[in-house]
């Protein structure tokens, strides 16, 4: 039996510039990649993210070189691939499809699942905005069916961040679950001073309050009634160190970063038998990425509202997106392997 791997690279424009933490980025650049064995096909993406994953040049050497392991089988090609996030995610993801596809269900299936899944629920994100910004966009989400918020918080001083969640909560009223993320950006005085108002609020979550390296002030922090999420913390610390520390609650999943959705699903794992929380985010990815991401949040039992509702975040894309958001869930590809088609067209 054949089995070639092949790559090419894409560029997809945002919709709006979008600051990573390190630089501000306008496209999304990555790669696609395609496994076959002869009969049937799998597709993977590639896409490293500043700050996240190795970058994009690195990603493209580790592609060529798995291109060329290629000949002596799937698993020399994941191999030349293990040492760079994205590039893994491109390989791993590309074989995961080409297995589902041969064993005629749909990926997530693979992954895990014991059972159909129709639909994973999602979450809503509303960025940094004044405290109006932010009240009619979280309304506006609720009114699109979202039971889930997430507001962006971290930019602005700690007081006017209190304000937009409180604006927020008067505005969608006390049945809408409300999260905030700081990305790392509050002193532990702050979050302190911020947990204090949200826990009056009813927040279920704050992820990543603190700088990543910052276990101790984390596990600190759960002593509010907020549960505490890493997701920078992941990357950098390892699920091991975070137990350990008794620094988190939730994981926040970004297969992508982590190497994959079969990492990720692992890691799923993980949190269940440490009684701790997955929650599914993307990297800003293009179709194939975040409808693997789907996948991966339709995989874990009783999985909360995941991140997955980004495919807006593009000005275009690779091709049409076979993953529905609809009152707030977004719908499962059932068709054999991944589920994302005419985005690899022949030459």
């Amino acid at each position: 039996m054949t089995f070639e791997l092949s790559v090419r690279p894409f560029s997809c424009p945002l919709a709006e510039p979008f600051d990573t933490g390190g630089e501000t980025i306008e496209t999304r650049e990555g790669f696609l990649v395609r496994v076959a064995d002869g009969t049937h096909a799998g597709i993977g993406e590639a896409t490293p993210l500043p700050g996240w994953t190795e970058s994009r040049s690195v990603c493209e050497s580790a592609l060529s070189e798995a291109a060329t392991a290629a000949a002596d089988g799937p698993g020399a090609a994941l191999e030349a691939v293990d040492h760079t996030a994205a590039a893994r995610h491109g390989v791993g993801l590309a074989l995961a499809d080409l297995a589902a596809t041969r064993d005629a269900q749909p990926l997530y299936r693979d992954l895990g699942a014991l059972e159909r899944v129709p639909r994973v629920p999602v979450n809503a994100t509303v960025g940094d905005g004044t405290p109006a910004e932010t009240a009619d966009a979280a309304r506006g989400a609720v009114d699109d069916g979202f039971e889930c918020v997430k507001v962006k918080v971290g930019r602005r001083d700690v007081e006017t961040d209190i304000e937009r969640l409180q604006r927020v909560r008067a505005a969608v009223g006390p049945s809408v679950e409300l999260r905030a993320d700081a990305n790392g950006a509050w002193t532990y005085d702050e979050a302190r001073r911020a947990l204090e108002v949200f826990a009056e609020l009813e927040l279920t979550l704050l992820e990543q309050p603190l700088p990543a390296g910052a276990l101790e002030g984390h596990a600190a922090l759960r002593e509010s009634e907020v549960a505490i999420a890493l997701d920078e913390g992941l990357l950098e610390h390892g699920v091991d160190a975070i137990l350990e520390a008794g620094a988190a609650d939730a994981f926040v999943l970004k297969p992508m970063a982590l190497g994959g959705v079969d990492v990720a699903r692992r890691i799923a794992a993980w949190c269940a038998e440490a009684s701790r929380t997955p929650i599914v985010t993307t990297t800003i990815d293009a179709v194939v990425a975040r409808t693997a991401a789907v996948h991966l949040a339709a995989s874990i039992p009783n999985v909360p509202a995941c991140g997955v509702a980004t495919g807006s975040l593009l000005a275009s894309d690779l091709g049409r997106d076979p993953v529905f958001i609809d009152r707030g869930t977004a719908v499962v590809p059932q068709t054999r392997g991944l589920g994302v088609e005419n985005v690899w067209e022949e030459e």
